[in-house]
């Protein structure tokens, strides 16, 4: 096959998002779409042009010098309009994924339509099946079919379409109210039959309807609804209604660092994250999406025996095998490489997990349903082994590949499975060794204090003998191990400003910290620190200081609102995209920051 007619490689922040809560597709502003797995998120690539110019495309583009484009969401929708604009006219691309829940027919809907003027149009559908690695036919109704048959793709069209090369093509012409539509099926049942843009109306009214009644039930009306409500939309998006849990993000081997070696696969569930997407469902009031979720969770739980633990990272069917290779092929996004697919920090050991795990069952227990016995006896358990680990040195949140050590975070996470874990029995009057357990919180919290504090410093810090802290920390109060008012808190937020915060920008670690993840360069400032600071400074009664780094942050978003983990030192985003802890660290802080501007100004516990 010869190489793709594709345009400059997009940046990471001009892409929007589409999906069908199974897959979700990145459609940069020149109308290609640049990365979509099938049929699920952790599925092989059939797009990726964002990781190699070889990695498969779908793009429409006027065919047009000089050309402006913008793109924008339907209010309250995941339907994604891209605009083309120049002295011809104006043009307008809407893309979507119709939702069928856990079954029905996939595919993604693409619909040009000139607004002024007129434009010649250049379609090209050229996918690269399993990561680009396999080659495939075209059947005469403009099907794909891959050699080993695993997927098959069918691209329907109101224009004619054409076979050259192992890809669809199509140029055609459109002048004022003129259209055309195309429907890429996934595994497509029966014969193709006759596109038709109708077909495309009734799917864009479907579309657009499950997404404003979705949005309804949001309970979020403060301040910054509209950015709120995209981060729920984006977190919704990266959720599956299959299996009831949200991947950490879209996509897999775009970088921390431009040109470096951290790219990781974040197309999986990590049980922090997604725990962590669960509480802030629940703060909008979305306690279906956290029921789910905790479901999901159970049923890992429950083949876990007494002695053993629950891992990292899980694939969305709940394989806790996510083995690492390298897509040597490939030569990555500006050419940052080597290109990963699996996440071998699945099989790390991380004591964190468990106290954002036992938080987000707690608050789903608080505001929806109650756990099951079953359950219930898998958390009697999880305590139990918690009891007899937590001293034990970890990878860390940030999944160092290097020497594992005592962090703080991992600590002060087991405080809270603990803590969780009683307020839960004594509130639902569930059978438990409270004596044991109170014993064991009071024991985790006193080596906090004792083995974390420098005096020196007058500040905790991130593992015993380190010299500064890093950006979990700032969890502290809002997991209430800490009053944000207390002066030792006070304290570490003072060397954490010196040492961590440039700004509004928070990064995840020091300089001579960074080295711990065994790693070679550098990566930028972590946006989910940096809305994490921004909620410490309100709980601290910093309203005013808060306020305006919010604001600032929502300026680094790309025009759709959405993020990705990292800025670079350019501010350009950076890592995978769109990230979903990124997204939740906002609505936390614009929950809180919201109700501590409002006139019954709240707590720092509230």
């Amino acid at each position: 096959m010869t190489a793709l007619p594709i345009s400059t490689l997009q940046p990471i922040e001009d892409h929007g998002l589409v999906g069908d809560l199974r897959t979700a597709a990145l459609v940069a502003r020149d109308g290609a779409v640049t990365f979509l797995c099938l049929p699920e998120f952790d599925s092989p690539t059939v797009f990726a042009s964002l990781l190699d110019p070889a990695g498969g495309t779908f793009r429409i583009i006027p065919r047009q010098d000089g050309l402006r484009t913008s793109q924008m969401y339907l209010p309250d929708t995941n339907i994604l309009l891209t605009r083309f604009m120049s002295e011809n006219g104006i043009a307008e691309l809407t893309d979507l994924m119709p939702v069928h829940g856990s079954d029905g027919p996939q595919r993604l809907q693409r619909r040009v339509r000139v607004i002024r003027g007129g434009f010649d149009f250049d379609m090209v559908c050229a996918p690269r099946f399993d990561y680009g690695r396999r080659p495939h036919a075209i059947e005469a109704d403009g099907t794909f079919v891959p050699e080993d048959g695993s997927l098959r793709l069918r691209l329907r069209a109101t224009v004619p379409l054409r076979a050259q090369d192992g890809n669809l093509h199509a140029e055609f012409h459109l002048d004022h109210d003129g259209e055309a539509c195309f429907f890429l099926e996934v595994n497509p049942d029966g014969p193709a039959g006759t596109a038709d843009c109708a077909e495309a109306d009734s799917a864009f009214a479907a579309t657009l309807a499950f997404w404003h009644r979705w949005v309804e039930r949001s309970h979020y009306a403060g301040r910054w609804r509209e950015v709120v409500t995209r981060s729920a939309l984006v977190l919704k998006l990266l959720t599956s209604a299959v299996h009831g849990a949200p991947v950490a993000a879209a996509t897999f081997g775009l970088p921390e660092e431009f040109g470096g070696e951290r790219n990781w696969d974040y197309r999986y569930v990590w049980i922090r994250d997604a725990s962590f997407a669960m509480y802030a469902f629940i703060r909008l009031g979305l306690v279906d999406e956290a029921e789910a979720f905790v479901d999901w969770i159970g049923a890992r739980a429950r083949h876990c025996g007494k002695d053993e633990r629950l891992h990292v990272a899980y694939s969305l069917g709940g394989e806790s095998e996510l083995p690492e290779q390298t897509l040597d092929h490939w030569e990555g996004h500006r050419q940052s490489r080597p290109v990963l697919i699996g996440n071998a920090a699945a099989k790390q050991f991380q004591l964190d997990i468990y106290g954002e795990l036992m938080d987000s069952v707690y608050l789903a227990n608080k505001y929806g349903r109650s756990s099951s016995y079953e359950d219930w006896r898998g958390i009697v358990d999880m305590v139990a082994w918690l009891g007899s680990n937590w001293r034990r040195p970890d990878a860390g949140i940030w999944e160092g590949r290097g020497e594992m050590r005592l962090f703080l975070h991992s600590r002060v996470m087991c405080w809270v499975a603990v803590d969780r874990a009683i307020r839960l029995a004594q509130k639902r009057s569930l059978p438990a060794p409270l004596p044991d357990w109170n014993a064991l919180r009071l024991e985790i919290h006193a080596s906090i204090h004792e083995e974390f504090w420098r005096e020196d410093l007058q500040s905790f810090v991130s593992y015993p003998g380190a010299d500064a802290p890093d950006g979990s920390m700032l969890l502290m109060p809002l997991v209430r191990f800490v009053s944000p008012c207390d002066p030792r808190w006070i304290g570490t937020m003072a060397l954490v400003q010196r040492t961590l915060v440039e700004d509004a920008l928070v990064f995840r670690r020091t300089a001579g910290d960074r080295v711990l993840d065994g790693l070679r360069g550098e990566e930028g400032s972590f946006l989910a620190c940096s809305f994490w600071y921004v909620e410490c400074l309100a709980r601290m009664g910093r309203v005013v200081e808060a306020r305006l780094l919010f604001e600032k942050l929502l300026g680094y978003a790309n025009p759709l609102g959405l993020y990705a983990e990292e800025l670079s030192p350019t501010g350009r985003h950076q890592g995978n995209y769109p990230q979903a802890l990124t997204h939740l660290a906002l609505i936390s802080a614009a929950s809180y920051l919201d109700r501590a501007l409002g006139r019954n100004r709240a707590t720092p516990w509230s």
